[in-house]
C-alpha cells in the first residue's frame, strides 16, 4: 500500500517525531515520504527472509516485529524485539547484500518501508541527515556489544533480572514501591532474546517468586521488592 494513498495516516507527521527525520523540514519529510510504502501485518506475518535481496529499510508504526536466525536445525535465536518508532535494517540497506536475518510481525501492526534511493538522495542532499543516520546505526551497535557482553559475564538470572529492570534507575529500585513489567512478548520469545531456554526462564521467575522478590501473573511481573532484586542480581 502507498502511504501517499492512505486514508486517516499522516506520513510526514509521523516522520516528523522519529529521531532520525525530526530535524527535517517540511520539504526534506515530503521527499522522504515519497520513497516510502505502509504494510499492514498480521501476526506471524513476514516482513523479510535471510536471503532476500535488501532495498528498504523499515520503521515499526504499531505492533512488534521480532529479528532473528535460524540455525541448521531450525533452532530460532531472537536477535531483536521491535517496537513502534524503532526502525531497523539501516546497516544492512548500505551493504548491498542480500538480509542475513529473517523479520517476522509478532502481532497484528503496520509497517512502513523506507526505500534506498531516497535514502541516499537525501544522504547527497545533506551531509547532516548522514550523520544522523550513523549516530542511529551506532547506537544499535552499541547495544549489540551490550548483549554479548550480558551472554558472556552475566549468568542467566542476572540476565532476566536486568530484563526485568531495565527501565528503572538505581533511585527507583531503592523506592521501596511495587512496580509491574507487563511482557510485551511471549515468554519464549524473551527467553530467546536473552539466549536462555524457556524452561531455564520459568525456572527463573519460578526461584524469583519463592524469594518474596515477584509475583508472576500470567504475563505481567509484579516487582515486590526492587531494591533486593538489584542485589540479587550482584550475587
Amino acid at each position: 500500500m502507498d502511504a501517499r494513498t492512505r486514508p486517516g495516516f499522516n506520513i510526514a507527521r509521523f516522520l516528523s517525531v522519529v529521531p532520525l527525520f525530526q530535524e527535517m523540514n517540511a520539504d526534506e519529510l515530503w521527499r522522504i515520504e515519497q520513497g516510502c510504502q505502509l504494510k499492514r501485518l498480521t501476526r506471524g506475518d513476514m516482513v523479510f527472509r535471510f536471503g532476500e535481496p535488501c532495498e528498504h529499510f523499515h520503521l515499526c508504526v504499531t505492533g512488534q516485529v521480532k529479528l532473528f536466525v535460524l540455525s541448521p536445525t531450525g533452532q530460532e535465536k531472537v536477535i531483536e524485539i521491535i517496537s513502534p518508532g524503532q526502525s531497523f535494517a539501516e546497516a544492512l540497506m548500505f551493504t548491498d547484500r542480500p538480509y542475513i536475518l529473517n523479520a517476522q510481525a509478532l502481532s497484528d501492526g503496520l509497517l512502513m518501508s523506507i526505500g534506498k534511493q531516497v535514502v541516499i538522495d537525501e544522504i547527497e542532499r545533506d551531509p547532516r541527515f548522514a550523520l544522523r543516520m550513523l549516530a542511529g546505526i551506532s547506537r544499535r551497535l552499541h547495544g549489540l556489544v551490550h548483549d554479548v557482553e550480558a551472554y558472556a559475564l552475566h549468568s542467566g538470572a542476572q540476565r532476566v533480572i536486568g530484563y526485568l529492570l531495565r527501565e528503572q534507575a538505581t533511585e527507583d529500585c531503592a523506592s521501596g514501591e511495587v512496580f509491574t513489567v507487563s511482557l510485551p512478548v511471549s515468554k519464549a520469545t524473551i527467553a530467546s532474546r536473552l539466549s536462555l531456554t524457556p524452561e531455564y526462564f520459568s525456572r527463573v521467575l519460578h526461584e524469583l517468586e519463592s524469594a518474596g522478590l515477584i509475583r508472576v501473573d500470567r504475563r505481567d511481573i509484579h516487582i515486590l521488592d526492587a531494591a533486593r532484586l538489584a542485589q540479587h542480581k550482584m550475587q
